[in-house]
């Protein structure tokens, strides 16, 4: 079982940076991969970034070259950084895992519970 925690959102201005921290428990990530989606009001779950157990990446294309994915085995806690943020990227930002790098894409199987990204224009 794996029990994911994210923290790091808030409102910022266009063009700003935030970074969305992942806690894990219950398992190590360097034992699954990790995925960031997100909810803007009205619209679907989208996927946003994700790396895999060995450190291999992928990316929306709406988010590349703006934002990046990475993390700390040694602290267990996955990040989001995101820079030149625009006003569409106001969503509930989510945390997800899942033992298999293409269904932590599409379907993971671990979730965290959100946190909000707001961006003013």
């Amino acid at each position: 079982q794996v029990q994911l925690v994210e923290s790091g959102g808030g409102l910022v201005q266009a063009g700003g940076s935030l970074r969305l921290s992942c806690a894990a428990s219950g398992r190590t990530f360097s034992s699954f991969t990790t995925a960031w989606f997100r909810q803007a009001p009205g619209k679907e779950r989208e996927f946003v970034a994700a790396i895999s157990r060995g450190g291999s990446t992928r990316y929306a294309d709406s988010v590349k070259g703006r934002f990046t994915i990475f993390k700390d085995n040694t602290e267990n806690t996955a990040y989001l950084q995101m820079n030149n943020l625009k006003p569409e990227d106001t969503a509930v930002y989510y945390c997800a895992a899942d033992d298999f790098f293409d269904r932590a894409m599409r379907a993971p199987g671990y979730w965290g519970q959100g946190t909000q990204v707001t961006v003013s224009s």
